[in-house]
């Protein structure tokens, strides 16, 4: 090899070793990250369930079995996801094989013209044709054109070899992948059977409770509770986020009666503030098509305040999505609210989806606008299926419907 190609190829092979390890560091960091996250996020809804009054609450029975639900349905939803990925896998393998058998076909009809010619032309050495008394410069011409058939027919039968390697090596993986195919199948079946025995479980619980459940939720306390529960893990994401953060950023405090110390308004408006989100003003799709139940500032039916967010009544199981990218930032069971998913949109907005069936999305998961995150319920003890959402702003809540597209 040439000194200066050798010194190249030794800098190229120094520049991708270099490029891997950064890649493999940053791919460890960006675990540690999120780990880190989801060890705060823990922490913050441990220390919040310590601070709860010694009360037991009708509603904390569901807990368990609402936990359940939701879980079976994100394994359901993501061994789904990994069943179209095989399934699309699958597909892929058998153009491929399509593929080489038309490859095949059409070099074994080259390689049949390649002998038919050669055994037309014979496989006359070099000797015989100069004891043959015929032109030498023919001869030569021949033996050329000879040997020229001799190598085209040597790379075809190695091609053939090539695609018979291929199509066992494809073979192989149709194989794996069927058999992760059946595996998954497998445990579908075994996560809905949970699943029906996990509702039957809740709906067992709920007899139990109701009259319990239908009391306390009528308590005035109740309501301004689950409120300042609410407010209070919202405070505390706003400070994880911003320890993540290299620049400090404004966090409202919530104090024991459930309001910032910076004024809260009844109509707050984020005003003209930049970013992405605040962009989307006027063009927000709701979450969930259903009947708006519950609108923002009206006084709820059980008494005890107004609707900081909207209800939008639906069919159980339908999906909720995303109204704008953004990151997970909790995604679990809350007293008063069931399985609850919140979402950071940066620039201080957050969205916020209650009273879940099941929750798809996991803390630390970069959602896009428009994605499935849950599935409506009526977890959290409501009386009715459907899903309570809310939009803040530096902790405060704000009307979803005027920032709503009235498409």
């Amino acid at each position: 090899m040439i000194p200066g190609r050798r010194i190249c190829v030794k800098a190229v092979c120094l520049a991708f070793l270099l490029v891997s390890t950064a890649f493999a560091a940053t791919v460890d960091a960006k675990k540690g990250e999120l780990q880190d996250l989801k060890g705060r996020i823990e922490a913050l809804r441990r220390d919040m369930a310590a601070a709860e009054e010694s009360k037991t609450y009708a509603v904390d029975q569901l807990r368990e079995t609402e936990s359940a639900i939701s879980n079976t349905n994100r394994r359901l939803h993501e061994l789904g996801a990994e069943r179209a990925e095989l399934t699309s896998q699958l597909a892929d393998l058998d153009a491929q094989r399509q593929r080489l058998d038309r490859q095949t076909g059409s070099q074994q009809i080259q390689l049949g013209h390649l002998l038919n010619r050669q055994f037309v032309g014979g496989d006359s050495d070099a000797l015989k044709l100069i004891l043959s008394g015929h032109d030498p410069n023919q001869a030569a011409r021949d033996k050329v054109f000879l040997t020229q058939l001799s190598r085209a027919k040597a790379d075809l039968i190695q091609q053939l070899r090539a695609v018979a390697a291929e199509k066992s090596r494809l073979a192989d993986a149709v194989r794996e992948r069927q058999t992760q195919l059946a595996e998954i199948e497998r445990r579908q079946q075994e996560s809905r059977a949970q699943l029906l025995e996990r509702k039957k479980q809740r709906l067992t619980k709920l007899a139990a409770i109701a009259d319990r459940l239908k009391s306390q939720r009528r308590e005035i306390d109740t309501l301004k509770r689950d409120e300042q529960r609410l407010a209070k893990l919202i405070e505390g994401l706003a400070r994880i986020a911003a320890t993540r953060k290299a620049a400090p950023r404004v966090i409202p405090r919530v104090g024991a009666g459930g309001t910032a110390t910076t004024p809260r308004t009844r109509n707050y408006d984020p005003g003209n503030v930049g970013g992405a989100f605040a962009a989307l003003r006027g063009q927000l799709r709701l979450p969930v098509k259903g009947t708006i139940a519950g609108r923002f500032g009206s006084p709820r039916a059980e008494g005890g305040g107004s609707w900081k967010g909207i209800f939008i009544r639906a069919a159980e199981g339908s999906e909720v999505k995303a109204v704008a990218t953004g990151a997970v930032v909790f995604s679990d069971w809350l007293r008063g609210f069931g399985n609850l998913l919140i979402i950071d949109h940066g620039n201080d907005f957050l969205s916020v989806y209650g009273n879940n069936e099941s929750l798809l999305a996991a803390v630390g998961a970069n959602v896009k606008s428009g994605e499935s995150v849950a599935t409506v319920g009526n977890s959290g003890g409501n009386p009715e299926s459907g899903l309570y959402f809310e939009l803040r702003h530096r902790g405060q809540p704000f009307d979803p419907l005027k920032w709503a597209s009235n498409r």
